[in-house]
């Protein structure tokens, strides 16, 4: 590990103070998320996916809210075995050596660096990604066709009771990591203590929480066991579909490609993630133990949920033009950041969408806690120069055909693009918050050429 003290700069990563209204914020959705969780499981399974209608039912009386609890799935011990297996599996992918950038070019694999923490350290991180989701997606399609050791449909069978377990296992890994956070802090100047003890353990303390010097729970848990098992829930969706009707639908196989597109992404550029908002200024907490645990793997997987009880065959047309908006907005977003990269590396010396003109930018200047003055630059051409946030905006339109590709106006398979929609219009404005008060009048000047945050011409 390198320090950086002379460089370091103490205001970053979230704020250091918790106001009634950041407690009450955080409050609402340690409540509202595991909620929404278990409603939405009973909707799929219950209800034919109609949201609406449990609440509806029980506004006109026909049923009781105690006759919509009994939907609720109950824990099951084949449930505590099948995710003590999956998560013990990945810890120990998680800790073999990285192969993969050794016979494939390109891929930035094995020991890469973090970017520097508030303190000015740089960690290590082993970049394996890639090949444990190869080696747990290759072992699940393996077994469901030919060793047939347990069910490919074992997920959904068990859906209800590893729903408990999860939920079960964020909330008690957030509030490990807070006294962690109290009694052995990897690096205690990275701890941010607001004095409100809910917000301290819903949005974190520690910043990267390790065991030993390369065991990184903030990165293992963001990848590895939920994005890694992202895959896996969606096969497991489309054999149920074909044990339950005879025959896999076009839209669940264009649902299980659009996810693969994401995840394979993730995977491929996940040295690249360790310089985004996630890694480099959230801190370890309740967001990440439940989030990555309970959320991510149910929650934006409802569309392959939803056509198992809703299977829906699509007009080869519609689907089409799905498969090919879908693809798009991975190109683009590949794009979006292939120019910001280029730009960052070149340090501003490169061409945009390959005309023969340099990037535009704006200087910038910046102070660290240090007092040194720094320098940089605010890129305003080619896809940063429509909106500030581009790469979030292909992101959503990818969102959009999660929804569209189940071909159903039920609320259900649209939730992740609202869902996304939200999270990212927060992250644009905590990172402008920043960016605010890094840069100043040359923040103000950027803003001013670059007017829209996330949709051109629109926001």
């Amino acid at each position: 590990m390198a320090k950086l003290d002379e460089n370091s700069n103490l205001s970053w990563g979230r704020t250091g103070e918790a106001t009634w209204a950041h407690v009450m914020g955080v409050l609402f959705v340690v409540t509202s998320t595991p909620v929404l969780v278990f409603y939405f499981f009973i909707a799929i399974n219950h209800y034919q996916g109609r949201a609406q209608d449990p609440l509806l039912n029980i506004f006109l009386g026909k049923e009781t809210f105690w006759e919509f609890m009994s939907k609720m799935p109950a824990v099951t011990w084949d449930a505590v075995h099948i995710a003590a297996i999956w998560f013990a599996f990945q810890v120990v992918l998680n800790l073999l050596p990285d192969f993969l950038h050794i016979v494939i070019r390109n891929y930035k694999g094995g020991i890469q660096y973090g970017a520097v923490t508030p303190a000015g350290n740089i960690l290590p991180y082993n970049i394996n990604g890639l090949q444990a989701w190869l080696i747990s997606n290759v072992l699940f399609l393996v077994n469901g066709f030919y060793l047939k050791l347990f069910s490919p449909t074992i997920i959904v069978d068990n859906f209800g009771g590893l729903l408990w377990v999860a939920a079960i296992t964020g909330n008690l890994v957030a509030v490990l990591a807070y006294f962690k956070a109290l009694i052995a802090p990897n690096h205690a100047k990275d701890c941010k203590f607001t004095g409100s003890i809910l917000y301290d353990i819903v949005m974190g303390v520690e910043m990267n929480p390790r065991i030993g010097k390369m065991f990184d729970f903030k990165l293992f848990l963001n990848g590895r066991p939920g994005i890694a098992a992202w895959t896996v829930i969606n096969m497991s969706y489309a054999w149920k579909q074909y044990e339950l009707y005879g025959h896999v639908t076009n839209s669940m196989l264009l649902v299980n490609y659009l996810h693969a597109l994401y995840v394979v992404d993730f995977f491929w550029n996940e040295a690249w993630y360790l310089h985004t908002i996630d890694i480099c200024h959230d801190h370890f907490g309740w967001y990440y133990g439940f989030g990555d645990l309970a959320w991510l793997p149910w929650m934006y997987t409802l569309q392959g949920h939803f056509l198992v009880y809703n299977p829906n065959q699509l007009d080869w047309a519609f689907a089409l033009f799905v498969f090919l908006l879908g693809s798009a907005s991975y190109l683009m977003f590949r794009s979006v950041n292939a120019q910001k990269d280029s730009f960052k590396q070149s340090e501003g010396s490169c061409l945009i969408w390959g005309k023969k003109e340099k990037a535009v930018f704006i200087p910038a200047e910046y102070v660290t806690s240090s007092g040194d003055r720094k320098q940089s630059k605010l890129l305003v051409s080619g896809w940063w120069g429509m909106a500030r946030h581009m790469n979030y905006t292909a992101d959503l339109i990818g969102a959009l055909c999660y929804g569209l590709a189940c071909g159903s106006f039920e609320f259900v398979p649209h939730f992740y693009f609202f869902y996304l929609f939200t999270l990212l219009v927060h992250r644009c404005l905590r990172d402008e918050d920043r960016c605010r008060a890094k840069y100043g009048k040359a923040w103000e000047k950027y803003t001013s050429k670059v007017k829209y945050r996330l949709i051109p011409y629109v926001f």
